[in-house]
């Protein structure tokens, strides 16, 4: 079927996804989508669906283009619930980082010409851009994320339908109705009835924001859970994340920042195609972001089919490929603070949390803190590497954003003193998501490429490197 060729990241012929939908292959969930044209529906392309005929389908790079195009997504299959496309990590050109903040809500909250700001280009060159690669614009784009975000609120809280549209980012309850019936073929109220489970006293309409919004963080394809917890219990810096539970029953639990308030969240280490979480915020709006932050955190968003092809096709590494599947290569769900304890280790961590950071107005267990925001560390302990990094952290001089040019931050890095190569390489691989990253001295070959970060973890998993 020319699976090599198809793992080329956004390199797909239009046999290759015929194939896919007639196979209900769920390796290209979230890679693209079809829709039918008798039907007027689009559907992820493992949708258990009769298989339609080859004459009407119609594929889309993103959920967005085939809403623009008239088409509502399936109600059997949810095509707006699959993982994203690993494309967008890969990818460090104006698009790939365009998606990436557009993920990250930057449309919501500053609107394109913020998002075009934030690019270096004019709103006009993104549009025209997103347009020609993506099949839909800026603003289409975080529609369609809006909707989402709207669906999992209806279906999982009992919040008023009037503060669901507002907490999804619509500007009026009146769009938000239009939109909602444009893209799911249902109103608010039918959707969210929908949901609850047959006999009519199911829990999902109890569900309350001070209980939390129950999230399932779907991936692709096979998760090495049992690595990423290991990881984050070994980084876990107290008052801002804990981790309890034997391995293969632990949850982890953190505090975040967010544009719109703070939040906690607990993710359960037990994978079933998805990570179970929970997440308590004390504004709403934050919820796209949110959850986008905790997938770059435990990577969900990547293709572990073509980053094991890639690897497992090296001798040195075929076998631990074999023995780990699907390892995933960590990032940050926040990434000034990743970059801070990069460079001050774990202990130093924890003094700055306990001196510096901002108390949660209600503690949950271990949970006291959010880690002190970079212009709080650069004006209290502006002497030395921290101040140099954290002052060029406040001022923008270095980016760490979704959408940061990740040579320009690498530059900035190592322009700091007393941040040295190696440091630099685990900023770049964490907090900008970067997969094909080496550290200084590990000599490994371009044919691992573009997925080197993964080659790094499947080495040390091995030993073979601290």
């Amino acid at each position: 079927m020319g699976w090599g060729r198809r793992r080329l990241v956004g390199v797909i012929d239009a046999e290759t996804r015929y194939e896919a939908v007639r196979s209900r292959d769920a390796r290209f969930d979230g890679e693209f989508f079809f829709a039918v044209e008798t039907t007027g529906i689009y559907c992820r392309p493992s949708c258990p669906a009769v298989t339609p005929k080859r004459q009407n389908v119609r594929y889309y790079t993103t959920a967005a283009a085939a809403q623009s195009s008239g088409f509502r997504a399936c109600r059997r299959c949810r095509p707006d619930a699959v993982p994203g496309s690993a494309e967008w990590n890969v990818r460090a050109d104006v698009v790939g980082r365009a998606m990436r903040l557009i993920g990250d809500g930057v449309v919501d909250r500053e609107g394109v010409g913020g998002l075009a700001v934030r690019l270096g280009y004019s709103a006009r060159q993104v549009q025209r851009q997103l347009t020609a690669e993506v099949g839909a614009g800026p603003v289409a784009l975080a529609r369609a994320q809006r909707a989402h975000t709207a669906r999992v609120l209806l279906q999982t809280t009992g919040l008023p339908i009037t503060e669901i549209a507002f907490a999804a980012g619509f500007a009026s309850v009146r769009q938000f109705n239009d939109t909602i019936r444009a893209v799911y073929a249902s109103t608010p109220s039918e959707l969210r009835a929908a949901a609850a489970p047959r006999g009519g006293t199911g829990t999902r309409r109890t569900v309350t924001p001070t209980a939390g919004i129950p999230l399932r963080l779907a991936h692709r394809g096979p998760y090495q859970s049992t690595a990423v917890f290991d990881l984050l219990a070994q980084e876990a810096v107290p008052g801002v994340e804990d981790i309890d539970g034997t391995p293969g029953r632990r949850t982890y639990r953190r505090t975040l920042r967010l544009p719109y308030g703070t939040g906690i969240v607990a993710v359960d280490e037990r994978s079933r195609g998805w990570l179970d979480a929970r997440l308590h915020l004390t504004d709403l709006r934050d919820l796209t972001t949110a959850v986008q932050r905790l997938r770059r955190l435990f990577d969900l968003d990547a293709d572990p089919y073509a980053v094991d092809e890639r690897l497992g096709a090296d001798p040195r590494l075929a076998p631990l490929v074999a023995a780990r599947p699907g390892l995933r290569s960590p990032g940050a769900a926040d990434p000034d603070w990743l970059a801070v304890r990069a460079l001050v280790g774990r202990a130093e961590a924890e003094r700055l949390v306990r001196r510096y950071g901002k108390a949660l107005d209600a503690p949950s267990g271990t949970l006291t803190h959010v880690f002190p925001e970079p212009a709080v560390l650069a004006e209290a302990e502006p002497d030395g590497p921290l101040g140099a990094l954290t002052t060029a952290l406040a001022d923008g001089t270095l980016r760490l954003d979704a959408g940061a040019e990740r040579d320009e931050a690498q530059e900035a890095l190592l322009a700091l003193p007393g941040l040295d190569g190696r440091t630099a390489a685990e900023i770049r691989t964490r907090a900008l998501g970067d997969p094909d990253v080496v550290p200084p001295g590990v000599d490994v070959p371009d044919a691992w490429r573009p997925w080197r970060s993964y080659a790094v973890q499947h080495l040390r998993a091995a030993g073979e490197l601290e």
